[in-house]
């Protein structure tokens, strides 16, 4: 990529083994969170042209089976009622395509941790995260294009509640793709 990056990363945790050389934001957990920092970074630079923002970061596998590290095509803002907001004649944006994959990302303020919850995901998704749509949102916005770097930590599930002692291995994954992509 010759492309000048900036690497936007929820927590200090995730972004462990980002480059010395990358410029990091840390932006906190959520999407109000994500979503102000991303655009207050972006706000920063005199000229955009040919920036490109990766959102980096663990994200909880919706389906059985699903490991490793994933580059979504399309994020959707989950815990908005989209629905109810386009009866009402307004259009909620919900998803968005920032990649050519046909993996989906999910993206809320709700830390996935019932499989409940998991499984009524699963059906609109393969990941769930709380911050990649909001990260894609402040870099549409700003007209900066983004991509979303997420690796599976848990099952969404109750081992989701051991992402901290899980993260240091996702974060590894996380720094190496960086070295071979930036």
């Amino acid at each position: 990529m010759t492309s000048r990056v900036l690497v936007v990363s929820a927590t200090a945790a995730e972004a462990a083994h980002v480059p010395p050389d990358l410029p990091l934001v840390i932006t906190g957990l959520g999407k109000v969170a994500a979503a102000t920092a991303t655009a207050r970074a972006l706000a920063t630079y005199d000229d955009l042209a040919g920036l490109v923002v990766v959102n980096i970061g663990t994200a909880g596998a919706l389906r059985p089976g699903l490991a490793g590290l994933f580059e979504p095509g399309t994020v959707l803002n989950h815990d908005l009622s989209a629905d109810v907001i386009r009866a009402l004649g307004y259009d909620p944006q919900e998803r968005l395509e920032v990649g050519e994959s046909d993996v989906v990302l999910a993206t809320g303020d709700v830390f996935v941790s019932d499989p409940v919850v998991r499984d009524a995901l699963a059906e609109r998704a393969h990941l769930v995260d709380m911050e990649g749509y909001a990260v894609a949102f402040a870099c549409r916005e700003a007209g900066v294009p983004v991509r979303l770097v997420k690796h599976v930590s848990d099952a969404a599930d109750e081992s989701a509640m051991d992402w901290p002692s899980l993260v240091e291995a996702s974060a590894r994954v996380l720094g190496e793709w960086l070295v071979d992509h930036t």
